[in-house]
């Protein structure tokens, strides 16, 4: 499946990161983060929340636009191996700047020097989508869209939410989304992951985003799925990374095969890949392997993912032509 051109809009830039990497960059700056890798140097986790603190742990080291050009060359290196031909990777200023515009611009001019040079290197093209953390507040969140806002254009097309979904409600955000959908960017959220059907229906409402991150326990509601697939939502479904949470015992249970087939538009993305183990063609592979699907259905997924993306139209209709060069 390696060979198949795919197109990923559901990664956390941080989440990218190879733990070698971050070992190395900690090993620079003197930082003890040792606690937070296994034996064989992977990231460990019990569960969910710890895995958050893991993350926190882990983006810690990233400290300046640098390391963030260096971790985007990593990321990149990694996603083009596994076929990827355009991403979509979601960046806070939480961890770039500390939400100060000057300081986001900095880092934002560092990441897009990498994704120009990865592009030129293996083909791959990057476009950032700004994200707010649910647990940091809607305060901080408010700060993010300004940042997001001022930063708007070619190169950062979209605005979300992520962090935990049991922190606060949706519609505490609206100021924020309302922001960013102001200043021309599209709009996604997390939500349906370890929230039940409820969070994806309040994203919907509350929040009017044209995608949802996981999205995959609307599967619990049948009425929810068919207003998905009537209002042609997409969703970002990352099945490893509910698998490895626990959110589904095994492939077999994930309800990507069932979403499909009631007539939802479902992609596939691998999040925080290093952390669960995972690359996109390992993502094929298991999913071909569990539903019996054949390169066609691969071949569809990643249409309806270029079609999805929140690029321009100039970068789409490459895009497309790629895909139909397979």
């Amino acid at each position: 499946m390696t060979a198949l051109p795919k197109v990923e809009l559901h990664l956390h830039l941080e989440g990218g990161a190879p733990p070698a990497f971050i070992r190395g960059l900690a090993a620079e700056k003197h930082v003890d983060i040792s606690g937070i890798f296994d034996a064989q140097g992977a990231y460990k986790y019990r569960d969910f929340w710890d895995f958050l603190k893991v993350y926190e742990a882990a983006t810690s080291v990233l400290t300046t636009p640098e390391d963030y050009r260096r971790l985007t060359l990593a990321v990149l290196e990694e996603s083009a191996a596994s076929g990827v031909i355009y991403s979509e990777t979601f960046l806070s200023p939480d961890f770039c700047g500390g939400r100060d515009v000057g300081a986001w611009r900095e880092y934002l001019a560092a990441i897009r020097d990498a994704a120009d040079e990865a592009e030129a290197k293996d083909g791959i093209v990057l476009r950032g989508v700004v994200t707010c953390i649910r647990h940091f507040g809607p305060e901080k969140a408010r700060e993010t869209a300004v940042c997001a806002a001022e930063t708007a254009g070619d190169w950062l097309v979209g605005f979300g939410i992520a962090g935990d979904e049991r922190a606060g409600a949706l519609k505490d955000f609206v100021w924020s989304f309302d922001c960013a959908r102001e200043a021309g960017l599209r709009l996604t959220a997390h939500a349906g992951e370890w929230g039940g059907p409820e969070s994806v229906r309040d994203a919907l409402d509350d929040l009017g985003v044209e995608r949802i991150g996981h999205g995959v326990r609307a599967i619990e509601d049948l009425a929810l799925v068919d207003r998905l697939a009537e209002d042609g939502i997409v969703l970002e479904v990352c099945p490893g990374s509910n698998i490895a949470l626990g959110v589904y015992p095994n492939w077999r249970a994930h309800p990507i095969d069932r979403l499909r087939e009631r007539g939802v538009k479902v992609t596939v993305s691998t999040d925080d890949p290093p952390f669960f183990h995972t690359t996109m063609s390992h993502e094929y592979d298991q999913l071909a392997d569990a539903f019996d699907w054949d390169e066609g259905v691969f071949a569809d997924l990643a249409r309806v993912s270029a079609l999805a993306a929140f690029c321009d139209a100039d970068t789409r209709a490459t895009i497309l032509k790629k895909l139909e060069q397979t």
